[in-house]
């Protein structure tokens, strides 16, 4: 799902075609991509191309992007890896490039262009110093955040139910305009440190999410169940209902069906998936 809201794409046999550019380092389900430049059905025709364009790249290195489904014998993907570098001006750096290129053959048709990986440094968030079993997981906060805003990241998000404020770094990470609040001064405090932590400035208010007044573009709500503090089910629809005041778009997740709740408040479902950790099942709701 996280594709679809992300780069518009469907994800089909492990990969997928899209118009729109994302850094793949956004995402936590995508491992690397090619820019494409040239596509053809012959690795001659793509040699052809980078001869007649004169391509050129300093200390460059050229990889062969490897699909589940291989259309290319180990030896042919190293011949095509010679051929490339061969056709291509300027010098290669097999040890330290400073462009990487990627060649692959998909669904028939050779592909050529710039290879980018992710670099997986949001890793790092999962070290934060306050943590609680029923968090979300780093790379399901991640994609919420993704499925939030897109690929607009002017787009103003808001956590009012941030707890220890995995959305909200990773949101931060990524560069969002991202605010949050917490009701438990206690959570409030531990998110905040949570944040510093990581050398973002504060964007958690320990308030009340029912006095907010600014609208905002999405939100995303992990709905509390009591767990840390009590809470009763017209205390969880009072927070839908206040979600539909202060934003257009809602990524709610909850450990039961809402999708009632979330209609009656005047939302409509746009789509729903299932994430499980542990023994917990959630339900994400995006809704509008």
């Amino acid at each position: 799902m996280e594709l679809k809201y992300l780069i518009n794409g469907e994800m089909k046999n492990k990969y997928v075609f899209s118009n729109i550019y994302v850094n793949p380092s956004r995402s936590p389900f995508v491992k690397e991509m090619i820019c494409i430049k040239y596509e053809d059905e012959s690795l001659d025709k793509i040699l052809e191309n980078i001869k007649k364009d004169g391509l050129y790249y300093d200390d460059f290195k050229v990889c062969y992007l490897r699909l589940e489904k291989n259309e290319v014998q180990y030896n042919d993907r190293l011949d095509s890896l010679k051929k490339i570098g061969m056709a291509i001006n300027g010098e290669a750096n097999m040890h330290s490039p400073k462009v990487m290129l990627g060649i692959t053959k998909v669904e028939g048709k050779w592909i050529f262009g710039e290879y980018k990986k992710n670099n997986f440094e949001w890793h790092i968030h999962e070290r934060k110093p306050y943590e609680y079993s029923n968090a979300l997981t780093i790379r399901v906060a991640r994609a919420l955040v993704n499925i939030a805003v897109g690929n607009n990241t002017d787009m103003k998000l808001i956590d009012p139910c941030c707890g220890v404020g995995t959305v909200v770094i990773e949101a931060l990470s990524m560069g969002i305009n991202v605010v949050a609040y917490e009701l438990n001064k206690n959570i409030a405090e531990n998110a905040k440190r949570n944040i510093e932590f990581f050398g973002y400035d504060n964007v958690v208010t320990h308030g009340n999410m029912h006095d907010i007044k600014e609208i905002y573009d999405a939100a995303i709500i992990d709905i509390p169940y009591g767990l840390f503090t009590p809470i009763t089910n017209d205390e969880q629809i009072a927070i839908i209902n206040t979600a539909r005041k202060i934003t257009k778009k809602l990524v709610l997740v909850a450990f039961e069906d809402m999708s009632e709740q979330i209609k009656k408040s005047g939302f409509t479902i746009k789509d729903l998936c299932y994430v499980c950790k542990g023994k917990f099942k959630r339900h994400i709701y995006i809704c509008k």
